[in-house]
């Protein structure tokens, strides 16, 4: 598949080992909210590429993405020293499983994301046509410290009627300490919102973070009659396993 040059517009750090950046966008390229591309960067005649999930949405003229950054991670130490005006390629090829057409329509849609993890989710709740499908939309972001809750100011301008955004910090001082996948399977999280319990036959659960979180999760939901998306059809719970979310 062919990777197209793109134009770096944009980079934001948001912690030591977290920053975003904004590229051009590829004429005619499109995608759906939540889904994923492969980057990279050319180094010495040969392409270092990673798949990360698209921040942006589908109608915004820019592509948008999140990184941790490795400090010996072959593509991310050379990623977080972009600057406006430099090259990144992209493929010219979206895909992923963490769209509305991966799960059913249902009462509250749960969104669990830990560290980048929390691209895609910013995709989704950007789009107002997320939330038709639900009464409720929940983003769970769990990091270890405060200044990794990106795009924290945003997301709670978002929150209203249908939209509660529940951030958790794991190892400084926070309102909420523990990792989104602990509290929605202790119910700490449901007793955090003042929300009834998920259950498969009423809502709808969303996974993209640490390989552990999403083992866990996976775990949990599968023993307790929850039914993942797959070539069949679309389940009640769906997760990103096509690539981590810490890249290197």
């Amino acid at each position: 598949m062919p990777y197209l040059q793109q134009t770096v517009t944009d980079v934001h750090p948001w912690s030591p080992n977290t920053f975003s950046i904004k590229l051009t966008r590829p004429d005619g390229f499109d995608f759906t909210n939540g889904e994923f591309v492969t980057i990279g960067l050319r180094q010495g005649g040969k392409l270092i590429a990673r798949a990360y999930s698209i921040v942006s949405t589908r109608d915004t003229p820019h592509l948008e993405f999140l990184s941790i950054h490795v400090p010996e991670g072959e593509l991310t130490s050379q990623l977080v020293q972009v600057r406006p005006g430099d090259t990144v390629w992209v493929n010219s090829k979206p895909t992923g499983s963490l769209t509305l057409k991966h799960v059913q329509p249902g009462r509250h849609l749960y969104m669990l994301a830990t560290g980048t993890g929390l691209a895609p989710f910013m995709s989704l709740v950007r789009d107002a046509q997320t939330f038709s499908g639900f009464e409720k939309v929940i983003l769970t972001h769990s990091v270890r410290t405060v200044a990794e809750l990106a795009y924290r100011e945003e997301l709670e301008s978002l929150v209203g009627d249908n939209f509660m955004y529940v951030p958790a910090v794991t190892r400084e001082p926070f309102g909420f300490n523990l990792r989104c996948s602990d509290a929605f399977i202790s119910g700490d999280l449901f007793r955090h919102t003042k929300l009834p319990p998920a259950t498969p036959s009423n809502d709808r659960v969303m996974l993209c973070g640490n390989p552990e979180m999403n083992r866990q999760m996976r775990q949990y939901l599968d023993d307790n009659n929850w039914t993942m998306t797959n070539h069949r059809g679309a389940g009640n719970y769906t997760l990103e396993a096509a690539f981590v979310a810490h890249h290197n």
